[in-house]
This record gives structure tokens, C-alpha cells and sequence, in this order.
């Protein structure tokens, strides 16, 4: 079954929220409104498993700053004209990212 993961991420922002999620349906239409506003639709089921985890408008947790931070950067490099760079590869953490009272 598809997932889907929504990050919004602002300059005065501690970090990334996840504003969406979901699961089959709700996973087709979050990717088919990204696309319809222009948003990047990065596909990692490793990631996303991750992120299924978070809250809805709950920061990403420190375990994955480097790894979003990373997508952000290739992100802005592609919007800059850079086509050429290969995306960021991802390697999970060795935690679990959800908060521990959800364990």
C-alpha cells in the first residue's frame, strides 16, 4: 500500500513539520496535490516509514536533521538549474524517530 509523508519547512522554523500523511487514498491525493502545486515528490519508503511515525504538526525529530536537511539542500541545488546531482542517499537511523511516549 502507498504512503505518503508532507514536510513544510520555513526559515523561522526550529525544523521541518510533517502537515500531512496517509495511507492508500489519502497517499495518491497528498502526492497528486503536491504535483499539482509544483512541490517536489521524493519517493524513499525508507524515509516515509520513518516519518509515518511523527505526529501530525510535529517537528521531525533530531534523529533526522541530516538526512532532511541533505533532501532540502539537493532540493534547492535542483531548483538552482543543477539537474546533474544524483539525490541524496538515505541511511536510517538506529533508533526508532517516534517520541517515546508512543512506543
Amino acid at each position: 500500500m502507498k504512503t505518503a509523508v508532507a514536510l513544510a519547512y520555513r526559515e523561522t522554523d526550529a525544523a521541518p513539520r510533517v502537515v500531512a500523511k496517509g495511507r492508500g487514498l489519502m497517499a495518491e491525493e497528498i502526492i497528486a496535490r503536491a504535483r499539482e502545486h509544483g512541490v517536489y515528490v521524493h519517493e524513499s519508503p525508507e524515509m516515509v516509514s520513518l516519518l509515518m511515525q511523527i505526529d501530525l504538526d510535529q517537528r521531525i525529530p533530531p534523529q533526522l536533521y541530516v538526512a532532511i536537511a541533505e533532501l532540502l539542500a539537493w532540493l534547492y541545488r535542483l531548483e538552482s538549474g543543477d539537474k546533474s546531482a544524483p539525490p541524496p542517499a538515505f541511511s536510517a537511523p538506529p533508533e526508532d524517530v517516534a517520541p517515546s511516549s508512543r512506543r
